[in-house]
């Protein structure tokens, strides 16, 4: 058996034309389009690539982006003063302040600020809170987490009923899409470090969530003949046969997990550009619901 590869790059295209479209048909009902703050504080190599990446794909549909870029140094009284500005701009629908804020500013405090309305991140502690309860739903959703479950739902793979594995338990991807698993009723089992026998485990699972960040840590003989494997790992390993001198790889060994799994996603181009789409999508549902567009 060879796995079907699951194009999360082919979805997410998929998913911004859809978006795209949506945009077009909300400026001529409603003489806008929906609009997304992002807030970068410090210099961090990485999120200042994270943030231009959203920027880029806000143009590509049509959402207007507004771009705050602020010094390490601020304060979280003034962090928090533009927190409220953006709350009170009704031209602004999603708020992302992009993770991880230097130490002398408490996360929780600049999350809990921004309006559960604009929590485009879903990380607020209500969006949170929702998702974890059974019969509630958020207004958010996280990400990631809502591209893992987008990337099963648009390959037609059924959860309801079905074992499901998480490996990882971490608060912007483990815990909450394990939460998602299991309001589409899935039977959920989640790992970490403490669990006893974690490949005995993941042998049961009908559906795996990896996303440990431990470069191929997941080996074929560890999958479920026939599973599916969504791994949402980006890990850099040594190779000197790339300009880099290094590539990206998952959690799950890929060429081995492939021969055995029934669909996998690839490291890169499987969850990676779900997880801005997901980011559009979550702007474009908040304008709607500010325009009580259906």
């Amino acid at each position: 058996m060879t796995a079907e590869i699951i194009d999360g790059k082919a979805i997410a295209a998929t998913i911004r034309q859809e978006i795209a479209q949506e945009v077009v048909e909300m400026r001529e009902k409603a003489g806008r389009v929906p609009g997304l703050a992002t807030v970068l504080v410090g210099e961090r190599p990485d999120s200042a690539t994270y943030v231009r990446m959203k920027k880029r794909a806000c143009a590509e549909v049509g959402i207007d982006s507004f771009s705050y870029d602020l010094p390490a140094d601020i304060s979280q009284a003034d962090l928090l003063v533009l927190v409220q500005e953006l709350n009170d701009n009704p031209a602004v629908d999603g708020i992302l302040v992009q993770l991880p804020l230097p130490d002398h500013i408490d996360e929780e405090t600049i999350l809990s600020a921004i309006s559960l309305e604009k929590d485009v991140d879903g990380f607020h502690p209500l969006n949170i809170g929702r998702l974890s309860m059974k019969g509630r739903d958020p207004l958010f959703v996280p990400c990631t987490p809502k591209g893992c479950i987008e990337l099963l739902d648009r390959t037609g793979v059924t959860i309801d009923g079905k074992n499901a594995v998480v490996l990882g338990r971490s608060n912007i991807v483990g815990l909450p899409v394990a939460m998602l698993l299991l309001h589409r009723n899935a039977t959920l089992t989640i790992c970490h470090s403490r669990t006893q026998n974690i490949p005995g485990v993941i042998r049961q699972a009908d559906i795996l969530i990896a996303a440990v960040g431990r470069a191929e840590m997941v080996k074929g003989d560890w999958i479920k003949p026939g599973a599916v494997v969504i791994d949402v790992g980006v890990n850099a390993v040594d190779d000197a046969s790339k300009k880099k001198g290094y590539r990206l790889v998952g959690d799950v060994d890929f060429d081995e997990a492939r021969e055995v799994a029934g669909a996998i996603t690839p490291v890169p181009g499987g969850v990676g550009p779900m997880t801005i789409a997901m980011l559009l999508r979550n702007t474009m549902d908040g304008a709607r619901r500010t325009e009580n567009i259906a």
